[in-house]
């Protein structure tokens, strides 16, 4: 194996020397903890990624608490210590020296490998970038109480990216990179609006954290589920070898009991309109933003579903760029068992790295990307400017109709399917199945479209308005209903009903329709393991119903390279019925003829 040589400051070598000698009396080291700024190589810890020299630092949050932050740094090994570099920056909840969501069985102290497939598949250290990793108040290192994306943690944010554009070795220029929860600190870095902030990489996020717990006023499956969760991961206990500072701080929580009460109870409030949820729709505060965006979004997915994504998109002013496709909660190289990019686009780190070499080196891109790249539900890529594209949009009016709002209580098909162990990012407990389960129908009606006349695609953002007689609350979803009844779910949501009239959207949708085919919606009580609603048990009546919905004709489809991606398949055998009658059309399904 070639070994790569470090070039280090004179200090540091001295420091480095003194660290050598005290080893070599047989007194204990703690150089491979990376301690007292001593920059420590893959050769000296093989937890530090090669090519890297790995550093620790601490300091405080910008909203004057008081709270201290830790940050994992890893710089370019055959650069001098003071060497300026762009920074890729990722700030979450997952970086702690023990593990990301439950000890990760390390036998020594290191940095977290959560994104060392960035590190090693874009080659950061060799192309000049500098990588840190800073823990969220409440987690890994760092003192304080989880937020939830809240205020505090935005103050977090704020503080690790003027914190990173400030350092000796830094240009000044920061880009954020992360998936899941990591990604949605990148959104709410975005709606900061922070100078230094020249780009944003993020895969899988939740674009309004409200979303994530609720919809509309109906509590989702995890909503007291996941707070627990979080609040597990900033206890987890930390590795013997690391520093007394860094192991004091993890142990924040251990003196601060309100840490656990305050997360326990101020994220069970349903309401989206309260002081708690405004502060962290990122959505709607993304108005007037303008940090260039380079996003990914599962149609599909079952965990950071695509919700309020067109929103934010559209609030957001400046440079986008996009996968959106048809696949589960995964990063832009995963691969399955087979081999098989899970997301089914190849060169992910590639397209990465010319937008972060755009934005933070002002490299004018060798290679013209598109700037969304999308997966529609028939597996065919296509490359378009914005998303959506829209050639046609128009409101349906749905049949009037009525249901018992009982829950149900259903039949719920089972798929046998692969399972994981827990992991928060994937929002699925060991043993459970690894799609998504449609639910069998249950007390509701139904409106259908006429039979498409051609291949028509539903793109955007669906929008249902009702005005309904009765208490409680309401499931609407959309399906593809093939000539021989063979119906495939393609979205959902439930709200609770407002007085007379309610309106929400749906999920952001990329749906193929075949010549024949219809659209069906369902409208009724909510019989999903997705929510827990708590059914009134009154006659609903639904005098009046409208779905507003965007359209696209496929034919001006622009191809672009991508494979189909191979949750698509599961999640269709998943999410198919056969239904015994279809009702007469009462709405069309079509792109006007003008297009």
């Amino acid at each position: 194996m070639n070994v790569r040589r470090r070039v280090v400051s004179p200090v540091a070598a001295g420091v480095l020397a003194i660290f050598t000698s005290l080893t070599a009396a047989g007194l204990p080291s703690v150089a491979h903890a990376a301690t007292d700024g001593v920059p420590i190589t893959h050769e000296e810890n093989p937890r530090v990624p090669e090519g890297a020299a790995w550093t620790q630092t601490y300091f405080p949050s910008s909203d004057g608490s008081g709270v201290e932050l830790h940050a994992d740094i890893l710089r370019p090994a055959h650069l001098p210590a003071r060497a300026k570099t762009p920074v890729i920056l990722s700030v979450g909840p997952y970086f702690s020296h023990a593990g990301e969501t439950s000890p990760g069985g390390f036998d020594q102290v290191g940095p977290s490998p959560r994104f060392q497939d960035l590190i090693d598949g874009a080659r950061l250290m060799e192309r000049g970038y500098t990588f840190v990793m800073v823990d969220l108040r409440g987690f890994g290192g760092s003192t304080g109480c989880l937020d939830f994306l809240g205020p505090g943690e935005q103050a977090d944010i704020k503080a690790a990216v003027e914190w990173a554009a400030r350092q000796p070795w830094s240009t000044g220029k920061v880009g954020m990179y992360g998936k899941s929860y990591d990604a949605n600190t990148g959104l709410a870095a975005n709606v900061l609006k922070l100078k230094p902030l020249k780009a944003i990489v993020a895969q899988e996020p939740t674009w309004n954290r409200y979303n994530y717990l609720y919809s509309n006023g109906v509590p989702r499956s995890n909503a007291t589920s996941s707070p627990r969760s979080y609040y597990s991961i900033a206890t987890m206990p930390q590795l013997g070898d690391d520093s007394d500072r860094y192991k004091a701080n993890a142990d924040y929580e251990k003196s601060h009991p309100e840490c656990q009460i305050n997360n326990a109870t101020s994220t069970q409030d349903p309401d989206p309109k309260s002081a708690f949820w405004r502060a962290r729709d990122f959505a709607s505060r993304a108005a007037g933003s303008r940090t260039p965006l380079f996003v990914t979004s599962g149609f599909i997915e079952d965990n950071t579903k695509p919700e309020d994504m067109q929103k934010y998109l559209n609030n957001h002013h400046g440079p986008e760029r996009g996968w959106l496709g048809q696949w589960e909660h995964v990063r832009g190289n995963e691969t399955d068992n087979n081999g098989q990019l899970k997301m089914g686009r190849a060169g992910w780190f590639d397209e990465v790295m010319r937008f972060y070499d755009q934005h933070l080196r002002g490299i004018k891109p060798s290679v013209k990307d598109p700037a969304f790249s999308v997966e529609d539900s028939l597996g065919d890529w296509r490359a378009q400017p914005t998303w959506p594209v829209t050639n046609d949009s128009y409101t349906a009016r749905l049949s009037p109709g009525r249901y018992v709002d009982d829950g149900g209580q259903a039949a719920q098909r089972t798929v046998e399917t692969p399972a994981a162990g827990w992991d928060i990012e994937y929002a699925q407990a060991a043993g459970s199945p690894t799609v998504a389960v449609v639910d069998e129908p249950g007390n509701s009606y139904w409106s259908f479209s006429t039979p498409a006349s051609k291949q028509v695609r539903l793109t955007g953002t669906p929008e249902i308005a009702l005005k309904t007689k009765g208490e409680g609350n309401v499931w609407v979803r959309l399906w593809d209903v093939a000539p021989d009844g063979r119906a495939t779910m393609f979205n959902e949501m439930v709200a609770a009903l407002n007085d007379r009239s309610t309106s929400f959207p749906l999920k952001a949708t990329d749906w193929t329709f075949e010549q024949g085919h219809q659209l069906g919606v369902q409208i009724g009580t909510i019989t999903s393991r997705g929510w827990r609603p708590v059914p009134s048990g009154q006659t609903i009546t639904v005098t009046d119903a409208r779905l507003a919905i965007e359209v696209q004709d496929p034919r001006f489809d622009s191809p672009t390279q991508g494979d189909r991606s191979p949750y698509l398949d599961r999640y269709l055998t998943a999410n198919t019925i056969t239904l015994d009658t279809v009702g007469a059309p009462t709405f069309p399904l079509r792109v006007s003829k003008k297009h």
